[in-house]
């Protein structure tokens, strides 16, 4: 899986792994955790806004959607910063830090605003961190003949950290593979909660990271070299008509990252309906993840051979059907089914469309033109859990997924129209250089 590629885009893949592993035991901890009373909302819950009664679920939206707002918002910054600088280190590492910082807070906090404050500090760190890992990765590309597949193993150690970190998170508050209450861990004279042992491997998961980034990573002299370029982030395409590929990648990366993070905000509910564990339910979760570990680097070195294009295409396409299917669903492995459908959409759009992308940063700078999909899937994220929450409320249970299948549609439209071809793919299906 991983033969031939450089030991650096394996170190920043192992680092974004644990970092990944300690984000995604939040995403599952901090909706148990609030609802668990430790934290209040009293004054917040049920008050009347316009009209629109503040449920539960619309405030846990609200605290997981904060993180991806503050990151995605900050990542066009901070990207454009690293090229201009040519310094990407000290940012991963300056992100790593704030990231771990708002994990140590959470055991000490029990007001919902604090909670929220803990959470956009850690979208800060974020948006120091992501932009610029991916552009080193992106750096550390020899040829547009390997961009595909480096992108490919650095995003599934990503997400094996990712999409495995729910699952050890339901087995670590729980205690077990089929208990339901919060377990208390004993290490001598001292107790640990659940909950406080997962905020504490999340500290560990950016601890790690760090330490791999200081150790092991240098900057490129390319990335010193974007100081001299033209940093801007184009709507338009500026050699022919249309839309910019790059920007049309990033509105499609926003939409889909938005269909990942609607089943997040309804755990209670999905569980309530498909009368499921929270182990199941994480594996569910992860399902989508799961998935894209097995087949984001096939596809990636694959888009390296036979185009980028055609992989983004059909990503949309099986998209729309495993979104819609979450909606009306009724048993629990269907649901699985849906959720692993959805991440083998997900790879085929993600590590070639990152490739895409890198194909023609040339004189953009890596930092600028990849921070517009990283922006828009942190967004999407964010966007996820809150809209998640909010159609749920207005509607009903499946109105979240009707939506997000909609959403699908209008990407799987825009990529078809708006996205051509980066590499000139012969008719042995190999591949020659981008056309720049």
């Amino acid at each position: 899986m991983v033969l031939g590629t450089d030991s650096r885009v394996l170190t920043l893949a192992f680092a974004r792994m644990a970092d990944a592993l300690g984000n995604s035991f939040l995403i599952i901890v901090l909706p148990l955790y609030i609802a668990s009373g430790q934290v209040t909302l009293t004054g917040i819950a049920g008050t009347e806004i316009l009209g629109f009664v503040l449920r539960e679920e619309t405030l846990i939206g609200l605290v997981l959607s904060l993180f991806g707002l503050l990151n995605s918002f900050g990542q066009p910054f901070t990207g454009r910063l690293s090229d201009r600088t040519g310094r990407r280190r000290v940012f991963v590492l300056t992100g790593l830090v704030l990231f771990g910082i708002g994990s140590a807070a959470y055991p000490f906090l029990t007001s919902y605003w604090s909670v929220l404050a803990a959470r956009a500090f850690q979208g800060i760190g974020a948006a120091f961190t992501i932009p610029a890992t991916v552009a080193l990765v992106n750096d550390y590309a020899a040829s547009d003949s390997e961009r595909g597949g480096n992108f490919g193993v650095f995003n599934t150690f990503r997400l094996i950290g990712f999409g495995f970190g729910p699952i050890v998170a339901g087995i670590l508050i729980t205690g077990g593979l089929s208990s339901e209450g919060v377990v208390t861990y004993t290490l001598g004279a001292f107790s640990l909660s659940g909950f406080n042992a997962a905020f504490a491997v999340a500290v560990l998961g950016a601890i790690i990271s760090f330490c791999l980034v200081a150790a092991l990573i240098d900057d490129p002299p390319a990335a010193a070299d974007a100081a001299s370029k033209n940093l801007s982030i184009a709507v338009l395409d500026p050699d022919g008509e249309g839309l910019d590929p790059v920007f049309v990648l990033g509105v499609a990366t926003f939409l889909m990252a938005t269909t990942i993070a609607l089943f997040a905000t309804l755990e209670g509910p999905i569980r309530m309906r498909l009368d499921e564990s929270t182990f199941m339910f994480s594996v569910q979760f992860a399902a989508v993840v799961i998935a894209n570990v097995i087949f984001q680097v096939p596809i990636g070195r694959a888009s390296d051979r036979f185009g980028r294009r055609p992989f983004v295409v059909a990503g949309f396409a099986v998209l729309v059907p495993s979104v819609y299917a979450q909606g009306i669903v009724m048993d629990p492995w269907l649901m699985l089914a849906a959720r692993f459908v959805q991440g083998i959409a997900v790879a085929l759009v993600f590590a070639p469309s990152l490739a895409l992308a890198g194909d023609l940063a040339g004189e953009r700078g890596s930092g600028t033109t990849l921070s517009v999909l990283t922006m828009a899937f942190g967004l999407g994220v964010a966007a996820g859990p809150l809209a998640s929450g909010v159609l749920y409320n207005l509607g009903g249970f499946s109105t979240p997924f009707t939506v997000g299948a909609v959403l699908a549609l209008a990407a799987l439209g825009l990529t078809y129209w708006q996205v051509e071809e980066t590499l000139s793919v012969e008719a042995d299906a190999g591949a020659a250089p981008a056309q720049d």
